[in-house]
């Protein structure tokens, strides 16, 4: 099974769980996915999804000073954004026992 097509169908609640916990600069973002486990994701992928969940109204920016290069834009959750986020996590619970049944061979 190729895990970059599941991944695509999961990053925006993956991004939105990330910077639940704490915000989040886009490398930054991509660096805790991966440590997380989604070795698979890529930078392009993960600054697309945090602009279009920015433009949703999922996420909040603010733009931090650095000594070491450019600017960076932070990213965070907002309410409309916990909201999704609430809702994706059960959608996927729902989601992940249903497989976990078939693949299993235990009929509904």
């Amino acid at each position: 099974m190729d895990a970059t097509q599941l991944l695509k169908g999961v990053l925006d609640v993956a991004v939105l769980a990330v910077v639940e916990g704490e915000d989040g600069y886009g490398y930054d973002v991509v660096r805790r996915l991966r440590a997380a486990g989604l070795e698979e994701v890529g930078d392009a992928s993960v600054y697309g999804t945090l602009r279009r969940l920015y433009s949703a109204g999922a996420l909040t920016s603010y733009v931090v000073p650095s000594e070491e290069g450019p600017h960076r834009k932070y990213y965070g959750i907002t309410p409309q954004g916990r909201t999704m986020l609430a809702a994706q996590r059960k959608t996927w619970a729902e989601f992940a026992r249903t497989m976990d049944r078939l693949l299993e061979g235990v009929a509904a």
